[in-house]
């Protein structure tokens, strides 16, 4: 970060030169784009400790780096995995929210067997119809359920989110299955951390998405009404094994 010199020798950091229209806020003189060396050295020397230190971070960074180490840094909060909600925190808060402001349904286990009914399957305006959560391998996981629009058209679509770090959600995999009358539709994938925004998991696609015909052909009755089954199960992926031994012959001789 660059240190500037007004006419009268005071000092602005470049990126408060804009947030003061280019004008010394003590003397009002015209900045120009004089840098003062001898400063940026000293401010150079700076160390600070990462914002999140009480939250366990032990960084300590130059100040022109800190900033960008905070916006990635592993111990900064996470944000409530529910649509629409800014609430930030650590897990254990974010898990007691859920239960208690958005009253979510909590679930023991690693399989899942929901209904979903809807009467008019053409709705999309309630993006959320449906956030679960579960607790198995000592981790939590949201499992969501809703509606929205493919271009003109209603889609369904559920997926699984990982209440905690990307790295950790690489460790599990997941499920989900929906059918009726002999027909079904199954995904497999890994679930993505709740570090990736809810609007950007489902935007991406990265889960089971059904067409509304498929939908009602699952739900029976008058083809009006919605009534999904979907289940599922969570499961921990086993390391990569090492590659064993492989004898090559030498076909140098």
């Amino acid at each position: 970060m660059d240190i500037l010199d007004c006419p009268n020798g005071h000092t602005l950091c470049s990126t408060c030169k804009t947030r003061v229209q280019n004008r010394c806020p003590t003397c009002r003189q015209e900045l120009g784009n004089i840098r003062c060396l001898a400063l940026e050295k000293v401010a150079e020397s700076f160390v600070l400790s990462c914002g999140y230190s009480s939250q366990g971070c032990l960084g300590i960074f130059p100040y022109y780096s800190k900033l960008k180490h905070e916006n990635q840094c592993r111990f900064r909060p996470y944000r409530c995995p529910f649509a629409g909600c800014s609430v930030t925190g650590d897990i254990p808060f974010l898990v007691g929210h859920l239960r208690d402001d958005h009253k979510v349904d909590m679930h023991s286990g690693c399989t899942f067997n929901h209904r979903y009914v809807k009467s008019n399957s053409l709705e999309t305006d309630n993006a959320t119809w449906m956030l679960t959560v579960f607790h198995c391998f000592g981790q939590y996981f949201c499992l969501h359920f809703e509606a929205f629009k493919l271009g003109e058209a209603p889609v369904y679509m559920a997926f699984l989110r990982f209440m905690g770090s990307p790295g950790d959600a690489r460790n599990y995999a997941y499920s989900i299955e929906v059918g009726a009358s002999g027909r079904k539709l199954l995904w497999q994938g890994t679930p993505r951390s709740i570090r990736a925004s809810h609007r950007k998991v489902r935007d991406s696609h990265d889960g089971l998405i059904i067409q509304r015909s498929m939908a009602l052909l699952f739900s029976g009755g008058d083809g009006k009404e919605l009534k999904l089954r979907i289940t599922g199960r969570i499961w921990k992926e086993q390391p990569n094994s090492e590659p064993g031994g492989t004898c090559i012959p030498n076909l140098s001789d």
